[in-house]
């Protein structure tokens, strides 16, 4: 498949979760591998923040990648850390060890091969939710066409997953109101009963 047609089918995908139940994990997958598969990098990755705020690992092209990406977290350190702290892109970064930046994450890349990194904030109106790391085993810059391509696949990406959690959440209120009337239809109804059985008048039920 060309690459217009790839990325064209990937935002397509992409958008259909804006109208759908999906797998994030599917979703963060699908695009650290069309990121390898249509940008000059040679593999990427998603962390997510967790609703405490920790980052998490999601999504990974490789295992490489995977391993690279969890021991960001282990050490707390790293481009996507950076990136993800701050809401600032990171681009075009050499690798080099020793590293003032990375002392312990650099070393780990290089052993994993890579020698550049690009990481770009998933973030949406002042909202930082993650971070996508692409990583290169050569050094020198990305073309900027290809970095525009990584973050317009982030950004359509952050919007399906923050349309996604207000779903759930909206789907949450419901459930809990709908809990709420039921309960009450209940309570009124034994109230009938015990006034109808007892002869006596039963005072309102008052919601807090």
């Amino acid at each position: 498949m060309a690459r217009e047609q790839l990325l064209i089918a990937t935002l397509v995908e992409l958008a259909d979760n804006l109208v759908d139940n999906f797998d994030v994990i599917d979703v963060l997958t699908m695009l650290s591998d069309r990121c390898v598969e249509t940008i000059d990098v040679d593999a990427a990755g998603v962390m997510l923040a967790s609703p405490g705020g920790e980052l998490q690992f999601i999504a990974s092209s490789s295992e490489s990648m995977r391993v690279l990406e969890l021991f960001q977290i282990q050490v707390d350190e790293g481009p996507c850390v950076d990136c993800f702290k701050d809401g600032l892109a990171i681009v075009d970064r050499a690798l080099t060890d020793p590293d003032d930046r990375w002392p312990r994450f650099s070393p780990m890349a290089l052993a994993l091969g890579f020698k550049s990194v690009h990481c770009l904030p998933m973030r949406l109106r002042g909202r930082t939710i993650g971070a996508l790391n692409l990583f290169r085993t050569e050094q020198g810059s990305i073309d900027a066409n290809d970095i525009a391509l990584a973050k317009g696949l982030a950004d359509v990406a952050t919007i399906a997953i923050l349309q996604h959690q207000t779903s759930i959440n909206a789907r949450t209120l419901n459930d809990q109101l709908s809990k709420a009337l039921n309960s009450r239809i209940i309570i009124e109804q034994a109230k009938g009963m015990i006034s109808q059985a007892t002869q006596c008048d039963m005072p309102p039920l008052l919601l807090g």
